[in-house]
C-alpha cells in the first residue's frame, strides 16, 4: 500500500493547518483531494504498515449491509468504533426528553455496559425490558422507548440510507441492476441525504459508491479459470491452444466463469487519514468483493477518492512512525459461502471470510476523535 503512504507524506509536506469544523475536535492539517487506486487482483488492500482490526472491518460492513443502525450488534462483537457517537446521540435524546440537569448514564462505559445487559426483547415493539435492570433503569429505558429512541441507536446513518433511503433499498437495486443490466451507469449507493441529517448521529463521511462493469476478454477469463484451479504456468499455457475467442468464451460460459470485471469508485468527503482511511479502503474493497461474488463478476479496481483529506495534529508522531515502515506483501481474501442473492449477503457472518497470509507490522495506537467531551 505504497499509495496510501504517499498520501500521508503528501499531507505532511503540503498540508495546511486549520481548525476543525466540529466542536471539541483538534486542529487538522490537510489537502483538498487525494486518491488511491487498488487492484484487487494483486492482493487485498489491508494495510501492512500497522496491524489492522480485521474483525471490526467485517462486522461494521455486515452491519451496514443489513441496514442496522443500533450499536448493539457491534458492542456484542467487541467492535467499539461507534460507541462515542452513539453516546453523544444518547445525550442529545436525553436533552430532548427534558433530562436537562442529569442523564442516567453519566459516561460512555456505563452507557455501553447497559447496552451489553440488554437482550433483544428490549429492541422489539412490545417494550419488554429485561428484568436484570433496576426499577429506575427500567423506567428510564421506558421513557426512551416512548420517545421512539432505543439505547444504542444512531439514527438514520449508513445502514438506513443504504437499505431504506426515502423508501429505496439501494443495495438491492445495485445487486438486481448488475445482474439485469450490467452496463448501466446507475449502480450507485448514496448516503448523502440532507433531509435526514437532523435524524443522524453523524452525516456519512464515505458517501457515494459507484460500481462500474467492463467485459473480460477470452484471455482474462482463461486466466481467472487457471487461478481458480491453481494451475501451473505450463498448464495455463496449454489451455485451449487452438481455440478461437468465441470457442474460449463458450467453454468459459459452460464453466460459469465470470464475463465481467467489477470496479468500484468511492468518494469520501471527510477523511481521518491515519485512523479512518485504512479502515475505509479495506471496507470498500471488501464490499466490492461481496458484490462481485453475488453478481458472478471478477472484482478488479477499487478507486478511493478523498475530499478533505486530513491528519489530526495529535496523530503526527504516529504518522511519522508509520511512514518509516516498509510495506509487506498484501494478503488475499476468500468468502467461504455461495452468494446468489441479497438474502445470502445479509446472512453472512464473520466466519464466512478467510484472510489468507496477512502479515503486518505492530499496531500504532492513536486516539479516535469524535467530539465527545472527556
Amino acid at each position: 500500500m505504497k499509495e496510501y503512504l504517499d498520501v500521508l507524506r503528501q499531507i505532511l509536506h503540503e498540508g495546511v493547518e486549520k481548525e476543525s469544523g466540529r466542536a471539541n475536535m483538534p486542529n487538522t492539517i490537510g489537502i483538498s483531494k487525494a486518491d488511491i487506486k487498488m487492484d484487487l487482483r494483486k492482493g487485498f488492500p489491508l494495510l501492512t504498515t500497522k496491524k489492522m482490526y480485521w474483525r471490526g472491518i467485517v462486522h461494521e460492513l455486515l452491519w451496514f449491509l443489513r441496514g442496522e443502525t443500533n450499536i448493539k450488534y457491534l458492542v456484542d462483537n467487541n467492535v467499539n468504533i461507534w460507541n462515542s457517537d452513539a453516546y453523544r446521540w444518547y445525550l442529545k435524546k436525553c436533552e430532548e426528553l427534558l433530562y436537562t440537569k442529569e442523564v442516567f448514564y453519566k459516561n460512555i462505559d456505563d452507557f455501553v455496559n447497559a447496552i451489553k445487559r440488554l437482550d433483544n426483547s428490549y429492541y422489539n415493539d412490545d417494550n419488554n425490558i429485561d428484568d436484570i435492570q433496576s426499577f429506575e433503569e427500567q423506567r428510564h429505558l421506558s421513557d426512551l422507548i416512548s420517545w421512539n429512541y432505543y439505547l444504542g441507536n444512531l439514527g438514520k446513518v449508513y445502514g438506513y440510507q443504504w437499505r431504506n433511503q426515502n423508501g429505496v433499498d439501494q443495495v438491492k437495486d445495485v445487486v438486481d441492476g448488475l445482474k439485469n443490466n450490467p452496463y448501466s451507469r446507475y449502480h450507485i449507493i448514496d448516503g448523502w441525504n440532507k433531509a435526514d441529517f437532523r435524524d443522524m448521529a453523524l452525516p456519512p463521511c464515505h458517501l457515494l459508491y459507484q460500481f462500474i462493469v467492463t467485459p473480460m476478454d477470452s484471455y482474462e477469463r482463461e486466466d481467472y479459470y487457471a487461478k481458480m484451479h491453481n494451475f501451473t504456468q505450463e498448464q495455463r499455457d496449454e489451455m485451449n491452444p487452438n481455440a478461437t475467442d468465441d470457442d474460449v468464451h463458450k467453454i468459459m460460459d459452460e464453466e460459469n466463469i465470470p464475463k465481467f470485471h467489477l470496479d468500484l469508485n468511492m468518494y469520501q468527503r471527510s477523511c481521518d487519514t491515519f485512523l479512518g482511511v485504512p479502515f475505509n479502503i479495506a471496507s470498500m474493497s471488501l464490499l466490492l468483493t461481496i458484490i462481485a461474488k453475488v453478481s458472478n463478476m471478477s472484482p478488479r479496481i477499487a478507486n478511493w477518492i478523498g475530499g478533505d483529506t486530513h491528519l489530526y495534529v495529535d496523530h503526527i508522531d504516529a504518522v511519522l512512525e508509520q511512514t518509516s515502515r516498509k510495506p509487506l506483501e498484501l494478503c488475499q481474501i476468500k468468502i467461504d459461502k455461495d452468494l446468489n442473492s441479497l438474502e445470502d449477503i445479509c446472512s453472512l457472518t464473520i466466519d464466512d471470510f478467510k484472510l489468507i497470509n496477512y502479515k503486518s507490522h505492530d499496531k500504532i495506537k492513536a486516539e479516535l476523535f469524535t467530539g465527545v467531551k472527556k
